[in-house]
């Protein structure tokens, strides 16, 4: 029988109870954690050496902290009102983090927050490098004995998985099948959580606990204040700026992307550009075509372009498949792009499928399809309330189980085939080999920067789904202590991605396909897509190694049109017209704050070697001096608009607490006031 209760204490006290050994926990990736609960217990055990917690999870998050005193000036309010004053860290991360954790508890994750944990020898020696849909038997050979995750509740008392129903119900029925005992699994109740419905619905039945959560109540009823959940925001993660190399990747993906097909993404800047390169493409396919132009004369006659992809508005529509539901697909949705439905029938996606479908099929797939499938979300608080307001839609959205999202393989493999028509999986990775490998997780030091995640089940769905395609997205250099390195290289170390798995890559120069290529052709593809710089040493290698024997091949990279110079002139026009924005799924940050961010970007680029510090340092200075000696001659009247970046400086060096109101200085900070300001100079 259940036991229902208020008190997050009354949780703890039954795993203590419940597990006398060591306690092997599992716990959601990402928004699922029941954060309070995991502290409490993590309070319990840590203060107890002679108990043992193991915690087996994925994408620990804690609201970003500032190192330096810049950043902290401008995240301190901006992490504030993101996520409130009172939203809880979780310890465990914390100590996970700094190599604090003590001998009595161990953390292992399969998945990291991207570069968060490269410094942490614990992180590091207890990854576990996994695919996505291996988990729930990895966990079930871990003999997991506690499994606890944040529920959504809706106003008829039923109880949904809602954000996380990526793993939970795999994991029992990997353990179950083990023959081994059900864990003790523990609900905890988040009101603020979007309630979806479908199977992410559950029985109560399914936990020994639930922890209610009353919304808006706190209490101090011990020192931890553990009694009664608060009611804390959504963590959030925040909508990034989308730049130049940003925005030709998404634009060279988005002509793949085939009407009536199927759509998976990842997150960050490059799945946005993406998104916001569709949304264009739909709704104003005139100034789309221009900038594709712009970008490429000669893309549409791309031989991949034409057998897989197109530049017209979509029709049908897509349906979107992904392990992760963010930002992006709200956009989609929002602009009719994502809105090709799909029903859990095989015959009626078969007759679909070859055009035969009855008016009964359509009038079902009407009422009862869904347009879009995730595993597990995340996103703004925009985001978490656009999946509110499709709590009474029918069930258009849907969640389900990793088992059913990242893979095909089964009984049910012709269902998804016929659902997942034309499907294009769109990940990215770090570096890629000349002969089609990709990095995507560890450097080649060994250290992890995020993991696996998904990425191989969909390279793999891609080699398995008639007419589908996988596209791996990456920009072409990196910049490392003012130095710039290729990510498309010859020999890369610690593949996530096989060659002989190899298909589309991507990067701000271009489209390359090497499915079934030969290496000469593989070499060839990925030299066009590397940047100028680096084209004639990759070729060089690549005849040194009896790979390649053109020498004619030299002429193609004579014009040098592979730079950061060109393609911002290619793009500069679109920039400053408002066609491709710094912000296309819109921002959480203030039009102050995105001020002060370009200018930090701006600012870290340029200070990244002791030459360039040198050199900023002493632009500010000869500033310095100039204004002052405006300020002797008392100055000229000013045109409009540099009265607006006046306006727009003095507004940034407030937020930041440099000026007052008056915009006079009131603390000076050293040097990085004047770095702050003369940065907001350069990019306003």
């Amino acid at each position: 029988m259940t036991l229902i209760t208020d008190s997050i204490d009354a949780a703890v006290t039954q795993i203590l109870q419940n597990i006398t050994g060591p306690i092997r926990l599992a716990t959601p990736l990402g928004l699922g954690k029941p954060y309070y609960l995991l502290n409490a217990l993590y309070d319990q055990v840590v203060n107890n050496p002679a108990r043992k917690l193991a915690i087996y999870t994925a994408l620990s998050l804690n609201p970003p902290v500032g190192k330096s005193e810049l950043e902290k000036r401008f995240l301190t309010p901006f992490v504030e009102r993101l996520y409130g004053a009172d939203f809880p860290r979780l310890k465990y991360a914390e100590a996970n983090s700094s190599d604090s954790l003590p001998d009595n508890i161990q953390v292992q994750e399969f998945y990291m927050n991207s570069g968060a944990l490269l410094g942490s020898l614990s992180a590091q020696s207890f990854y576990a490098s996994l695919n996505y849909t291996h988990v729930p038997e990895a966990l079930a050979s871990r003999d997991i004995n506690v499994v606890v995750q944040k529920l959504a509740q809706d106003n008829q008392g039923n109880y949904s998985l809602a954000c996380n129903t990526d793993l939970t119900l795999d994991t029992l029925d990997a353990i179950t099948a083990k023959g081994a005992s059900k864990p003790l699994c523990i609900g905890v109740v988040d009101t603020k959580l979007p309630f979806i419905g479908g199977e992410a619905v559950v029985d109560a039945s399914l936990f020994e606990v639930i922890v209610t959560q009353d919304a808006g109540q706190e209490s101090a009823s011990n020192s931890k204040g553990y009694h009664k959940p608060i009611d804390a925001k959504l963590f959030a993660a925040p909508r990034q700026p989308v730049g130049e190399v940003d925005y030709a990747i998404g634009l060279y993906a988005s002509t793949l992307v085939k009407d009536g097909g199927t759509l998976q993404i990842g997150i960050g800047a490059l799945a946005d550009a993406l998104c916001h390169a569709l949304v264009l493409r739909h709704t104003d396919n005139e100034t789309y075509r221009r900038v594709l132009k712009a970008l490429d004369p000669d893309i549409e006659n791309h031989p991949t372009v034409q057998a897989f992809g197109g530049l017209d508005s979509f029709e049908r529509g897509l349906y979107g498949c992904s392990e992760m539901l963010n930002e992006g697909f709200r956009l989609l949705v929002k602009h009719g792009i994502v809105k090709r439905r799909v029903v859990e029938d095989e015959e009626v996606m078969r007759r679909v499928a070859n055009g035969s479908a009855t008016q009964s099929d359509t009038n079902l797939i009407e009422t009862q399809g869904h347009f879009l499938d995730g595993a597990f979300f995340l996103g703004s608080p925009e985001f978490y309330d656009w999946l509110r307001s499709l709590e009474s839609t029918n069930n258009t959205v849907g969640m389900r189980r990793i088992s059913q999202i990242n893979s095909v393989i089964g009984e049910h493999f012709m269902l998804e085939t016929y659902k997942r028509q034309h499907a294009r999986f769109f990940n990215t990775c770090m570096m890629a080999t000349a002969l089609g490998g990709a990095a995507s997780e560890t450097l080649p030091d060994g250290k992890v920067v995020s993991g696996v995640g998904g990425q191989y089940n969909f390279v793999s769905m891609a080699h398995s789904l008639p007419k589908a395609k996988s596209v791996l997205l990456l920009r072409s250099t990196r910049t490392s202590s003012g130095k710039t390195k290729s990510n498309i290289l010859w020999d890369v170390s610690h593949l996530t991605i096989p060659r002989h798995l190899r298909d589309v890559y991507i990067t701000e120069y271009g489209i390359a396909d090497l499915r079934y290529a030969a290496d000469r052709e593989c070499i060839s593809a990925m030299l066009t897509i590397t940047d100028s710089e680096f084209q004639q040493q990759l070729l060089e290698t690549a005849q040194d190694n009896r790979k390649i024997h053109e020498s004619a091949l030299e002429e193609t990279f004579a014009s040098k049109q592979n730079t950061a110079e060109v393609l911002s002139a290619k793009l500069q026009r679109f920039r400053q017209d408002g066609t491709l924005p710094d912000y296309p799924l819109g921002s959480d940050f203030t039009d102050t704050e995105q001020d002060i961010v370009r200018a930090l970007g701006w600012l870290k680029s340029n200070t990244q070697t002791t030459p360039d510090k040198l050199t900023t340092v002493f632009d500010v200075f000869m500033q310095s001096i100039s204004d002052k000696f405006s300020g002797i001659l008392g100055g000229q009247d000013r045109e409009a608009d540099a009265d607006k970046v006046e306006q727009r400086v003095r507004a940034a060096m407030i937020r930041m607490g440099y000026w007052d109101t008056e915009g006079n200085e009131i603390d000076d900070d050293g040097l990085d006031s004047e770095l702050l300001e003369h940065a907001l100079r350069e990019t306003l």
